[in-house]
């Protein structure tokens, strides 16, 4: 029986993967000269956080290592200043936590954002304070693919892994979600998921 659902972020309660990677985009520009193209994005860096794309970037000599924390510090001013413009109330995400908590559900998140900007999402969408429990990146030694996130919240609430549900996007989070073990629900974007999208998901 299902006790436990748990939501990554970006792409699945808030489609903000585009606003992570115009303001890393801009971040870069402004200190490196250097962006990320869409298709490198899709195909290496979504999904996974700030500074392991800095990391990987400095590895490859794209980037100057001693200009990380510079783009780092710059891409999280221009993250709040683009939420603070872009991000809004969504309705079937309130709708959808309070069904799912209705049905006698918990339901958590799990992102690979910082808290400062999970949470500011997360309270703009109307939902923050309905979830009961935010594990993000700053909360774990190892961010996604590492499925130590999503263990975490289960682990707390004592609860099997043959009765929880991780809903994902992107291709580390899904990496992630089903080193877990877990049960894993893959969407394509934020859009897909409201409450009869995902119960119509749960076998």
């Amino acid at each position: 029986m299902i006790k436990l659902i748990i939501f990554d972020l970006d792409g699945v309660l808030v489609e903000a993967c585009e606003w992570h990677r115009i303001a890393l985009n801009e971040a870069l520009r402004e200190v490196c000269d250097y962006e990320i193209s869409k298709k490198d994005h899709e195909e290496t860096f979504n999904g996974i956080p700030t500074r392991v794309k800095l990391k990987i970037l400095s590895e490859k000599n794209i980037i100057k290592s001693e200009c990380c924390e510079s783009v780092y510090r710059l891409k999280q001013e221009k993250t709040v200043s683009i939420i603070e413009k872009n991000a809004n109330q969504r309705i079937e995400k309130m709708q959808l936590i309070d069904r799912l908590k209705s049905d006698g559900f918990i339901v958590a998140c799990f992102t690979n954002s910082i808290r400062k900007t999970a949470e500011m999402m997360l309270k703009k969408t109307g939902v923050l304070d309905k979830l009961d429990m935010l594990v993000t990146n700053q909360d774990v030694k190892k961010p996604k693919p590492s499925p130590e996130g999503y263990n975490k919240i289960v682990d707390y609430y004592k609860i099997d892994k043959e009765n929880v549900y991780i809903v994902e996007d992107s291709p580390k989070g899904v990496e992630s979600a089903k080193k877990s073990l877990c049960k894993v629900i893959v969407v394509k974007n934020s859009y897909e998921v409201d409450y009869n999208s995902i119960k119509e998901k749960m076998i």
